[in-house]
């Protein structure tokens, strides 16, 4: 080995500036080496510079190589997009030393390319530019998928320029560009651009590393955007997952009110007893008013009434109140449903509770017609039936008539109208004292236009008492007057039924005599009436009393279509003065002159005399009755 060729080596193995190697051609000139010593000089020289170049290649390379590895380490263990984003321009920036980088991303539905990130951008209009697909240096790497380089950029002809694009690069002072595309597959995502504001030559080297490092910049953005799906889907899963959970929450939550109204009905609960369960499960307060807010929709929906909610309880198009949420403005579909089942229920207790005390009044309508109308029934069998209704027929009873005022005892010639009121305020009135009875543990039967009842007389009752309290109870009830008969006390109507009959027809009596005396609203008993109850308690000559008194006249009425009956009932009812009566008649005072002395030739001269005067009066009031029979001839 020459000094020349060691001197080479010494320079390679200290990494010497390339400048260094021209010190040993020098030296050999200056020694006046020949020719050939100086050929064999500069051959060494050339050779050390290629090992040199080699050398300084590999290194380059294993530097690259080695950034690239640590570049797509680092964009591995990234999660966020945005992260990701800039830590590929910041690494291209960085690994070719250029003063610009940055990165545009394709945009499939606008179809074109927008800049995403920039580094070392100082211009404004730059940062926000978009490329049309095939506009500028970057529309035509992402429209081909190829890398394209320039020198400089105005100067290149190979794309096409537009005004906007121009401008912006103009902006920024960039010079020489250097753009790779960010593909996945076939797929172009975006463009990777390196860029000097000077003119610059890329190398080949360069532009592969920067294509290499664009590969895996695109898988980790391809990883970053998967991630994010990820982490969407997630979360949408984290989502779906909590509705479950809600709607399960939701179904317990319907299962057990289902469940809780269920055992209600089947244990014989009440509405008070929905109500209250309703309270509980929706965490509020509930109650159900008979006359609850008229609701908008009629199709069973709850509705919002203020900070309430209000579900109709009704059924077959009757309204029987309302379930009232009071305090509750917020409330969820699923408990919407829920208030609406429970006023579901809450109709369907209604109805049966209607059905059963409905049938309960009918069983004791029919235990009442069996002792009026079927005497000889067996004593056991009725004892039995009224077990069954809570009564003692064994104690004493009082029959009672009640009839709301101003209905006739039996049908009247009225209009429709007129007669299907009269049959409703009937309805109303059994309605009433069938409850009445229910209570006072008795029997209530519809009757000859009116109501029968069949109350137990207690230890400090009379007849009158008990009548006064009824006419009070079911006037209260109805909103309207109502009048009640009492008969003398039936002992044992089990044992002995046949009395029931005939205290009846005293009750009916007694309260024609009330209605007669102008005593309409009140309740009494023949004890109440004085002489005229004792009549009504054995009326068996009744009949004869009145033909004996007033027979005369009735007959004279009947057969010359007069009203003598009217003007002696006028007459007394006017203290015996002509005058008044007149007045009351309205006829001149001598008719009434002449129908007075005809009355007399008919009943005798001492019609007028005190006694006389009050047994016709008495008469007078008995004819009146409904009961009366017409006189004989």
């Amino acid at each position: 080995m020459s000094l020349d060729q060691a001197a080479y080596l010494e320079l390679l193995a200290r990494g010497a500036a390339a400048e260094a190697y021209d010190r040993p051609v020098l030296l050999a000139r200056a020694h006046g080496a020949d020719a050939e010593s100086l050929a064999a000089v500069e051959h060494a020289k050339q050779l050390a510079l290629r090992v040199r170049a080699e050398l300084e290649g590999r290194r380059r390379r294993e530097a690259e190589l080695s950034a690239l590895f640590e570049t797509a380490h680092d964009l591995a263990g990234l999660r966020d997009l945005d992260a990701v984003l800039r830590a590929i321009v910041q690494r291209a920036r960085s690994l070719l030393g250029t003063e610009v980088a940055y990165l545009s991303l394709n945009d499939p539905v606008a179809g074109d390319t927008y800049m995403r990130v920039t580094e070392g951008s100082v211009s404004a209009r730059f940062q926000q530019v978009r490329l049309g697909m095939g506009e500028g240096l970057g529309g035509l790497v992402a429209q081909t998928a190829r890398p394209y380089v320039t020198d400089s950029y105005f100067d290149d002809a190979r794309f096409e320029h537009t005004g906007p694009i121009d401008a912006a690069v103009r902006d920024e002072g960039l010079v020489a560009i250097l753009g790779v595309p960010l593909t996945l597959g076939s797929q172009v995502i975006g463009v990777l651009f390196a860029a000097d504001r000077r003119a610059r030559v890329f190398e080949r080297e360069q532009v592969a590393l920067l294509a290499s490092f664009a590969a895996h910049a695109a898988v980790a953005i391809d990883t970053a955007n998967l991630l994010a799906e990820t982490r969407s889907a997630l979360s949408e899963l984290e989502r779906a997952h909590a509705i479950i959970q809600e709607h399960s929450g939701v179904i317990e939550r319907a299962s057990e009110v289902h469940d809780r109204l269920t055992e209600l009905v089947l244990r014989g609960g009440g509405v008070d007893d929905v109500a209250a369960a309703l309270s509980e499960v929706l965490d509020g307060t509930v109650e159900f008013t008979e006359h609850g807010p008229q609701l908008t929709a009629a199709d069973g929906r709850a509705g919002r009434r203020g900070d309430d909610w209000v579900a109709e309880v009704s059924a077959g198009g009757e309204v029987f109140g309302a379930l009232v949420l009071r305090g509750h403005p917020d409330l969820a579909p699923v408990d919407q449903r829920t208030l609406e089942r429970a006023a579901m229920v809450t109709s369907l207790l209604l109805l049966a509770r209607r059905s059963a005390h409905d049938a309960e009044q009918r069983v004791r309508g029919e235990l009442l017609d069996d002792l009026l109308d079927a005497p000889d029934r067996d004593p056991r069998l009725l004892r039995e039936r009224a077990a069954r209704l809570r009564a003692d027929l064994d104690l004493p009873h009082v029959v009672l008539a009640a009839r709301i005022d101003g209905h006739p005892d039996t049908g009247s010639a009225a209009g429709p109208e007129s007669a299907a009121r009269e049959s409703a305020d009937r309805q109303r009135l059994w309605s009433a004292a069938s409850h009445l009875a229910a209570t006072r543990s008795g029997l209530a039967a519809a009757r000859d236009g009116g109501t029968v009842l069949l109350l137990p007389l207690g230890p400090d009752d009379t007849p009158a008492s008990l009548a006064r309290q009824t006419a009070r109870q079911l006037a209260g009830t109805l909103r309207e007057s109502v009048t009640v008969g009492a008969s003398s006390p039936v002992a044992s109507p089990a044992g002995d039924p046949a009395p029931i009959s005939g205290a009846y027809d005293q009750a009916r009596r007694c309260l024609d005599a009330l209605r007669l005396l102008g005593r309409s609203g009140q309740g009494a008993a023949a004890e109440d009436l004085g002489f005229l109850g004792l009549l009504l308690a054995d009326p068996g000559d009744i009949d004869g009393f009145v033909h004996r008194t007033i027979g005369e006249v009735v007959a004279y009425d009947r057969r010359r279509g007069t009203d003598l009956v009217g003007t002696l009932d006028a007459y007394f009812a006017s203290g015996m003065s002509p005058a008044r009566t007149k007045d009351d008649l309205h006829v001149h005072v001598n008719t009434v002159a002449q129908r007075l002395e005809r009355i007399g030739r008919l009943l005798g001269p001492d019609w007028q005399t005190p006694a006389r005067a009050l047994e016709i009066q008495l008469a007078l009031r008995l004819y009146g009755m409904s009961s009366a029979v017409a006189p004989r001839e």
